[in-house]
C-alpha cells in the first residue's frame, strides 16, 4: 500500500513538474507578442506571421546570429523557417530575442516563402533584458523598447508589407553594425 502510494506520489510529481516541457516556445512567443502593446493588434489583420523563439545573437567585430521558427498563414502553421545573420562593425558581446516578422497580405508571405529572403540594415542598443532599438530594412519597419518579455512593448508600422517586432530575452550587446537576416523556408 504505501509502494503504491509513494508511486502514484512520483507519478503525479513527474508530470506536475514535467508539464512546462510540454510547453510548445512558438505558442509561448506568439503569446509574448500578443500581449505586447502594438504587435497584438496585428494579429487581428495580418495574413500571416513567422515568429522565432529564440534567436541567439554574437559578436566581436564581426558577428551572427541563428534562430529556427514557424511560419503561420491566417493562424494555421504552413512551414518552418530558418534564420541567419551576419554583421560587421562596433560590436561586443551576446544576446537573445524572440523575433516575429507579420506579413499584411498574400504577396508579402508568399515573397517570404519563396525560397531564401534577405533584409536588413539596423542599429541597436542592448543592455541585459533591457532593450532600445530601431530597425530599417527592405522588410519594414520597426522600433521597440522593454524591460522583459513579461513586460514589453512594441511599435511598428508595416513596409512593404511586412512588420517585425523583436523582445530581448537576455544577454549585453553593444553594437553599432551593419549586416542582413538572410531566411530560408521549408513548407511544412
Amino acid at each position: 500500500m504505501i509502494k503504491r502510494l509513494l508511486s502514484f506520489i512520483a507519478v503525479f510529481v513527474l508530470v506536475a513538474l514535467g508539464s512546462p516541457a510540454w510547453a510548445d516556445p512558438h505558442q509561448d512567443t506568439i503569446n509574448v507578442f500578443k500581449a505586447a502593446g502594438e504587435s497584438g493588434r496585428f494579429f487581428k489583420s495580418a495574413y500571416g506571421y513567422a515568429v522565432f523563439p529564440t534567436v541567439g545573437k554574437g559578436g566581436f567585430g564581426i558577428g551572427g546570429a541563428y534562430g529556427s521558427g514557424r511560419v503561420y498563414q491566417q493562424g494555421k502553421h504552413i512551414g518552418d523557417a530558418s534564420m541567419t545573420q551576419v554583421t560587421i562593425g562596433l560590436q561586443l558581446g551576446g544576446q537573445s530575442y524572440s523575433q516575429i516578422i507579420f506579413f499584411e497580405d498574400k504577396r508579402a508571405l508568399d515573397e517570404f516563402t519563396s525560397g531564401n529572403f534577405e533584409f536588413g540594415a539596423e542599429a541597436s542598443a542592448v543592455a541585459i533584458t533591457a532593450a532600445a532599438g530601431a530597425k530599417a530594412n527592405t522588410a519594414g519597419n520597426s522600433a521597440g523598447l522593454s524591460g522583459n518579455e513579461n513586460d514589453a512593448k512594441t511599435v511598428g508600422r508595416y513596409v512593404k508589407g511586412m512588420a517585425t517586432f523583436t523582445v530581448v530575452k537576455g544577454g549585453l550587446m553593444y553594437e553599432a553594425s551593419i549586416g542582413g537576416q538572410k531566411f530560408s523556408y521549408q513548407a511544412r
